[in-house]
């Protein structure tokens, strides 16, 4: 079986000074047969043009906040610590996926990453959003625990993926989706209206989810299947690449025109 590459982006600190992952992302993509690879937070440019051609998958992981400029805002005081370099990297990296077609698995701040880069936005506070929230959005329970259900839209990639349409889900954000995309559907919500899972409106693997799947599937096996979904999307993409390829050479087509 074809190995895909998957590129996992990293976290950092707001000096830029240091980068980390904690290894139960790439412990969950290893899992389902994929290739994880860690990307640190690199500027814009040769190296991260270089990159695109490589990945077969992208997943964005957590974190902390966005910062609101990509959203045309104000930081306010409730907005955490932003992290620059991260913010710009993973961006840039979402949008050129994007109009590359590279499947795409957004976590938690993935998933708000996700839609700010599409020209959607959040709120930079759960209190701002003007409801009185009936659900504690940052749990205090182990990351395995889930804390919360969610209610999940029938006939969407997300109910197929986690075979329910209801399901208990674990919870560490503050921050949550205002505006969607039109390029992004909502396809799941907590019970006081937060959404919680999101997909693409066409025709490729782009999805994106609040909770934290990987801190939960080594107890509950069904949040593996999100990691599962996004290895078989970039399998496919990586087998049509080579098809892709190989039609080139038959054609006859030079080799500086065959990626």
């Amino acid at each position: 079986m074809d190995l895909a590459l998957i590129g996992i982006t990293c976290e950092s600190d707001h000096t830029g000074s240091t980068t980390w992952l904690h290894d139960s992302y790439y412990r969950a993509v290893e899992k389902v047969g994929g290739t994880p690879i860690l990307l640190p937070p690199l500027y814009p440019g040769p190296a991260m043009e270089r990159l695109l051609p490589v990945l077969d998958g992208l997943l964005l992981s957590g974190g902390g906040d966005v910062d609101p400029c990509y959203f045309g805002e104000e930081p306010l005081p409730n907005t955490g610590l932003i992290t620059p370099d991260r913010d710009l990297f993973e961006i840039t990296l979402t949008r050129r996926a994007l109009a590359k077609g590279i499947p795409i698995f957004g976590i938690c701040r993935g998933m708000q990453v996700l839609n700010i880069a599409a020209g959607g936005d959040i709120y930079q506070d759960l209190a701002l959003s003007g409801e009185v929230s009936r659900v504690k959005h940052c749990q205090s329970a182990p990351r395995w625990h889930p804390t919360h259900e969610i209610i999940i839209r029938s006939e969407s990639l997300t109910a197929d993926i986690l075979e329910s349409r209801q399901i208990r889900v674990n919870s560490f954000h503050h921050q949550i989706l205002r505006k969607l995309t039109p390029g992004l559907k909502a396809t799941a919500w907590a019970r006081d209206g937060v959404i919680e899972a999101v997909e693409g409106t066409g025709q490729g693997f782009v999805l994106g989810v609040q909770f934290h799947p990987e801190s939960m599937c080594c107890r509950q096996p069904v949040f593996l299947n999100l990691f599962e979904a996004l290895n078989r999307a970039a399998v496919q993409r990586r087998l049509s690449d080579v098809d892709e390829t190989v039609a080139k050479i038959i054609q006859g087509k030079p080799a500086a025109q065959v990626e």
